[in-house]
């Protein structure tokens, strides 16, 4: 469970771009008037302020003093070769949920970068052949199968999740390279113990969210009640992705 806490929601709540953020709250975002089933709702704010404070305080000047040291060029680079490298996750999920001909085209994205990309550092599958990327994780499949949500569960540092992801989010760690979570079985895994692991997910992490160093002040800006608004937002970020 410790890896699963260290992994997510830079994957689950900020692995969305800020436009599809920003959309979401001009379209979607609705505070019901339904009684939403909570029974951590006291954890949950808890952990949603102590994850308020590591985003304000750390993540976000950690990520701008990244962005500052490391060319953007450079950070392109590191960001398109984590995108290539989690391909497993995305072929098995699309495969899983009958998206055939998304399985196929994630695999000659991966196909395509890695050989003409230098091992995924350059997206040539995007910029040169306008290939789409489709982004599947465990979560999705899930509910595609119509499992349901379950309750709302903040994790520490990952954020907003809930019963249905958390479950998708160790069946992830299986699947990702980044994950040491059996690399005696598996040989594309990259990290071979703790410390590996939580040093690769650090530069992938803080890379990623060095392009929208401000993404988090910018989602909270408006809440007049914090921890329900995440949680509204992330609910209806995720019963939109499994939709799609």
């Amino acid at each position: 469970m410790k890896k699963v806490l260290l992994i997510s929601i830079l994957s689950l709540f900020l692995y969305a771009n800020e436009t599809d953020f920003t959309d979401s709250f001009e379209e979607e975002f609705a505070v019901s008037n339904q009684e939403v089933f909570d029974p951590l709702s006291g954890y949950n704010r808890v952990m949603t302020s102590f994850n308020d404070g590591f985003y304000t305080y750390v993540l976000s000047p950690v990520s701008k003093s990244y962005a500052f040291a490391v060319p953007e060029v450079a950070r392109t680079g590191i960001d398109n070769f984590f995108t290539n490298l989690m391909f497993p996750v995305r072929f098995v999920n699309n495969l899983l949920q009958f998206k055939f001909e998304n399985a196929s085209k994630e695999l000659g994205r991966f196909v395509v970068n890695t050989i003409w990309g230098l091992g995924g550092f350059m997206d040539q599958a995007t910029n040169t052949l306008g290939m789409e990327i489709y982004h599947e994780d465990f979560g999705q499949t899930l509910g595609y199968w119509g499992v349901g949500e379950g309750f709302h569960v903040v994790l520490p540092i990952l954020g907003p999740s809930n019963l249905r992801d958390i479950v998708g989010l160790g069946a992830g760690l299986a699947l990702a390279p980044t994950s040491q979570l059996g690399h005696n079985t598996i040989p594309y895994k990259i990290p071979q113990n703790d410390l590996q692991e939580l040093g690769i997910d650090t530069l992938y992490k803080t890379n990623e969210y060095s392009f929208h160093p401000d993404l988090y002040n910018s989602i909270k800006k408006d809440a007049l009640d914090l921890y329900p608004y995440l949680r509204d937002i992330y609910t209806q970020k995720r019963n939109k992705e499994i939709a799609e």
